[in-house]
Parts: structure tokens; sequence; C-alpha cells
């Protein structure tokens, strides 16, 4: 029997487990992508898409609980990816608090399954306020479902050593694709759990940069500025539409912090291992040496 999975948030991870799991036709999934715009990455999946895979996408505001329901009737699993990354105070709140909730709450009234990303890091006594958001998402979304499948999930200012674990879209969405399978030992293993997801390896934001450079075969030199500096442009860029030079104060304040996941022992029980769910049915963890020369030739 096809089970419809409703991917809430049509982004880049979206559209990456998207074609993850519609290419799994062992298992029949069906897909409906549910965003405020998702008909643009619709347009982009469907040509690849096998016939039927991908239902007809449908629009939804994470702010409006009655319209999240209807999206999700009929799914036995919702992913929820939603997020922004600029936005004012209550912008924040509205959507990774709020809305995060909202998602649970609807998934919960029809019967379906949760995979919430979030954030490494999340806490919601921080001053930052897309990290506070995040965290209160998280509590909020563990309130509202006692049994759900819960992911957090991560990819120069100052002297560039705070701390990177970046993880690839792909294996992201293997470990959705492993969890929507429902199979009866990883359903055991995952349910009301936290997963937080990183790659193999871990970079300072220095060597991250020296990374693209190297594989762009570029040479730049990396100059270090203070804090501050990031502050100051922080403050004038964001009096300026946001467009792909923005920065905020508040992101310029989150490079203080490592965004590495915890080490999880055998013994924890809040937490699963993102490494081993995806290692025990696929290869090891891409690496960043691995893909980013492609990417880089790609964009």
């Amino acid at each position: 029997m096809a089970q419809k999975v409703v991917i809430c948030g049509a982004g880049f991870i979206g559209r990456q487990i998207t074609r993850t799991l519609i290419r799994n036709q062992k298992h029949n999934f069906r897909v409906q992508l549910s965003s405020r715009h998702p008909q643009k990455s619709y347009d982009q999946l469907k040509t690849s898409s096998p016939p039927g895979a991908l239902l007809s996408p449908v629009s939804v505001d994470v702010r409006d609980t009655s319209s999240l329901a209807a999206a999700f009737e009929g799914s036995s699993l919702v992913v929820s990816l939603v997020g922004i990354m600029h936005g004012s105070p209550k912008d924040f709140e509205d959507i990774q608090w709020k809305g995060a909730s909202n998602i649970a709450k609807a998934a919960q009234s029809v019967g379906a399954n949760l995979v919430h990303f979030s954030s490494i890091g999340a806490d919601p006594s921080s001053s930052i306020p897309y990290t506070r958001t995040k965290g209160l998402g998280e509590i909020s979304c563990l309130r509202t479902l006692s049994k759900r499948n819960y992911h957090s999930a991560k990819s120069l200012f100052g002297g560039g050593t705070s701390k990177f674990q970046p993880v690839y879209v792909e294996d992201l969405a293997r470990a959705v694709e492993i969890i929507a399978i429902a199979d009866a030992k990883v359903k055991k293993e995952v349910s009301g759990k936290i997963m937080e997801a990183g790659g193999p390896d871990v970079f300072t934001y220095r060597e991250l940069m020296s990374l693209v450079l190297k594989y762009n075969g570029r040479y730049r030199p990396i100059i270090s500025l203070p804090f501050f500096v990031g502050k100051m442009q922080g403050f004038f860029l964001e009096q300026l539409p946001i467009n792909m030079f923005t920065v905020t104060r508040a992101q310029i304040e989150q490079l203080k912090f490592d965004n590495v996941v915890q080490d999880v022992s055998e013994g924890s029980s809040n937490f699963v291992s993102f490494e081993r769910l995806v290692t025990a049915q696929y290869e090891p963890l891409r690496s960043v040496h691995d893909v980013l020369a492609g990417y880089l030739l790609d964009w």
C-alpha cells in the first residue's frame, strides 16, 4: 500500500528528501510538497518523478493549523523543515516556534508520525532569536507528540576557530527514508528521540573557507576580522532588503559557538546516533572531501 509523505518546507533539503523517497519504488512512497509557495520545487521535480509518485503541491501557512491539518490528511509521515534565516524576533517566533508547534499538532490530529528538523545548538534560553526559537520549537514538538520521530540537523569573523560538522544532504535524506519505511526495529529505536545529524569530519570555519578555495582551484587570502567589525557590518546590512550578501548581528553572534553533534553514548535515553542509523543500511557517511568538488562544479 502506498504511503503518503508530506514534506512541509520545499527548499533545498526538502527537494533532496523528495528525490530520495520517490526513487524508492519498492515502498511506493507518494510525496506531497507543502509550503507557502511549493509550485517551483514541484516543477523542478516533476519531470524526473515516476508516475504517481509526486502528488499535486498544496500551499500551507504554518500559522494556520486548519490549513495544515487539511494538507496532512491521509499521510503516514510529515517531515517538518520549517525555518527562516532572516526576520524580526516576532517572525522567528511565529515560524520556528509557533509554526513548528502547529505542524506537530496538525500531524497528531491526522495520526501521522513527525520528523522535525531543528538545529544543532538550539537553546530556548539563548539571546539569539534564531537559536532561541529553534529551541522553543523543539520543546513544543516534544510536548505535543508523545511518540514522534525527531531530527536535529545542521550544516569569517573572529579567529575562524568555531567548529562545524557539515553533513551531506543525501545522508540526511537517507535517514528520513529509513524512518519513512517504518521498520518496527527502527521505529522503536527512533521514536521519541532527538537525532543530531553531522558528517564524519569536523572543521573550523577557516578550514572550510580554505577547502572551498582549494576545490575551486583558487587562492585568496583569508583575513580574520574582529567580531565587532562583523556586528557593525550586520547593523547596516540589516537595514537593506534581504539579498545574497545579507548578514545580521545575530548571525555574527552565532559564529562564536561551535556547531557539532554531541557524542551519543550507547546508554543515552534521549538521543539516537545519526551515523549508526544511516550506516547500518548504507555506506559510510560522505565527507566534505567526497562531494565538495562536484558541488562547486555544479554551482
